[in-house]
């Protein structure tokens, strides 16, 4: 108990310790997810799953520390600035690809994602996961070669 004391002094120090941590892996995780998936679509869904595990799971987290409002904002910005980016690597990536509509606004499906989550903790049929798909789903492009209707001779 003492060595956690003397690296974590209170128990946001501890919370905001973890918190920072799963939020570095989840950044960390698109890259490495871009260099080993079969396409960049793929790899944004393989993120996107990561993401909602991780807003899932941590949410009880990011509550405990609302009523220090100063740390939760910092902890707020530190999310935002860490993931974000990643995110926007990864809607590029596929984009480029013509495996997604170009021009997605990397904050506002991050945003889209996390109301999506927020339904988990009020009803336990809701699947967060099944919304998320459906929504990335809505952003995949299939591939034509023409958007021209063809002509008749």
């Amino acid at each position: 108990m003492g060595t956690i004391y003397r690296h974590f002094p209170t128990r946001a120090d501890l919370i905001i310790a973890v918190y920072r941590h799963q939020v570095d892996a989840c950044a960390a995780a698109g890259p490495a997810l871009l260099a080993t998936s079969s396409s960049r679509y793929v790899a944004l869904t393989q993120w996107m799953d990561l993401f909602v595990d991780f807003l899932i799971t941590k949410h009880g987290l990011a509550a405990a520390l609302q009523s220090d409002n100063a740390r939760f904002e910092a902890l707020h910005a530190y999310f935002l600035d860490r993931l974000v980016p990643v995110c926007a690597q990864l809607l590029d990536a596929a984009a480029v690809a013509g495996e997604i509509h170009p021009g997605m606004d990397a904050y506002g499906v991050m945003r889209g994602v996390g109301n999506l989550c927020v339904g988990v903790d009020s009803d336990s049929r809701y699947d967060a996961r099944r919304m998320v798909e459906l929504l990335i789903a809505g952003l995949h492009q299939s591939r034509r070669t023409s958007t021209a209707p063809s002509e008749k001779p």
